[in-house]
């Protein structure tokens, strides 16, 4: 039986990013993919029955697949430069759970599952929750398909190249039916958790986020021969819109706004850029409040533009509005687990997605840093041990 320590130790020299630090797990990446391959070795031991679907989801069976199974799980792929714990600390306390479960005798009287989602954060083809979205049908399949990665590679023909039919993708009643529950471990993303409280939270809910890429176009040109009265800089716009955007989000409490992605196209030193790519991440309890925030960042964006001599166009890519799990599996769990406390999240997951179709609810195990998607995220070997320990409790109750 392995700790969910020594299982993270298995994998800690897949995807090491030499130029960013951490990690960079792309889905369908060399690392990704390895990773994968992990899980499913790691599944086959323990006597699971591992199964892909059509869209990428790797499902571990303790039992026969059935409608209402209890699942758990979390992802594999990471942000560029990301840490240790992001997703595969969910799906090696999975497995440690399952372990645990064993060890104790547990008889399950439904059939469990270990899921492992791909491209939850997004940082491959730009929506966060893909094989969640896809499975529920929270995104347009042909939207999906041709979606884009920075080597302008469709998703389609990726999915392809990894031995899914992109026409196959999408909604998949079938295998949504078998969710009966949905409980996702995960690695806190904040400072909620104290030092000196518990290791483990019950969460509460998740702030509405969403997704834009704004595209500022000026006049490609001679970064020497052009005087600075003649240009049409989209870069000056945009550096200029990135301030806009921190003063507007600081100006309305509770909410957080982001650009952590900029693109000059054709990007040399010496060329003033003829358009610049940029990426905003917005967040807001309220969705009223978030409608409101891009729509006066898109207006400040096309003010500042004009000034310039350029234009800017804003598109949404993504959007989850705020997600608040279900009150009964949540009472369940508090009750199953009394020193663990309601926490919100600002941080978006696949259970979020899931939430708005089946039962679902998330376990949060301290990051003592409070820092998130940065090597310094971190989780004690304790701490490890305790959400292990937790996620069994919860599936042997709910078994």
């Amino acid at each position: 039986m392995e700790t969910v320590n020594q299982l993270l130790d298995s994998i800690k020299d897949v995807g090491r990013d030499a130029v960013r630090g951490g990690y960079s797990r792309a889905v369908y990446s060399t690392a990704e993919l390895d990773l994968r391959s992990w899980f499913i070795g790691q599944a086959t031991q323990r006597g699971l029955d591992v199964e892909t679907d059509r869209n990428g989801i790797i499902w571990a069976w303790w039992g026969k697949p059935q409608d209402g199974a209890l699942v758990t799980g979390s992802h594999l792929d990471s942000v560029p430069g990301g840490g240790a714990f992001d997703g595969p600390l969910g799906v090696a306390s999975a497995l440690a759970a399952v372990d645990l479960l064993k060890a104790r005798g547990v008889q399950p009287r439904r059939s469990l599952a270990i899921t492992a989602f791909p491209e939850e954060e997004g940082s491959r083809f730009g929506v966060a929750c893909l094989g969640s979205r896809l499975l529920t049908g929270a995104i347009d399949v042909d939207k999906a398909r041709n979606l884009r990665d920075g080597d302008g590679n469709t998703f389609a023909d990726v999915a392809r190249a990894n031995g899914l039919d992109p026409r196959h993708i999408g909604p998949d009643p079938h295998a949504l039916a078998r969710i009966g529950d949905f409980v996702e471990l995960h690695v806190e993303q904040g400072k909620g958790l104290g030092a000196d409280g518990p290791a483990i939270a019950v969460g509460s809910s998740i702030l509405g986020h969403g997704r834009w890429k704004l595209s500022i176009s000026g006049q490609g040109n001679h970064a020497g021969t052009t005087l600075m009265a003649d240009r049409a800089d989209p870069m000056v716009a945009a550096a200029q819109i990135i301030v806009a955007i921190r003063q507007a989000a600081a100006r309305q409490p509770d909410a957080r706004a982001t650009v952590g992605r900029l693109i000059p196209v054709p990007g040399g030193t010496n060329v003033i850029a003829s358009r610049v790519d940029m990426w905003l991440d917005a967040r807001h309890p309220d969705d009223a409040v978030t409608a409101r925030l891009i729509e006066a960042i898109h207006g400040r964006a096309q003010r500042v533009s004009a000034e310039e001599g350029c234009t800017v166009t804003l598109t949404e890519e993504s959007y989850s509005g705020t997600v608040h799990f279900d009150p009964g599996l949540t009472r369940s769990i508090s009750g199953m687990l009394p020193d663990a406390p309601l926490l919100a999240t600002g941080a978006g997951h696949d259970a979020g997605v899931l939430a708005g179709f089946v039962p679902s609810a998330m376990l949060f195990v301290r990051n003592p840093s409070g820092i998130s998607h940065s090597p310094e995220e971190h989780v004690t070997d304790e701490d490890a041990g305790v959400g292990a320990a937790a996620l069994a409790d919860v599936l042997a109750g709910l078994l």
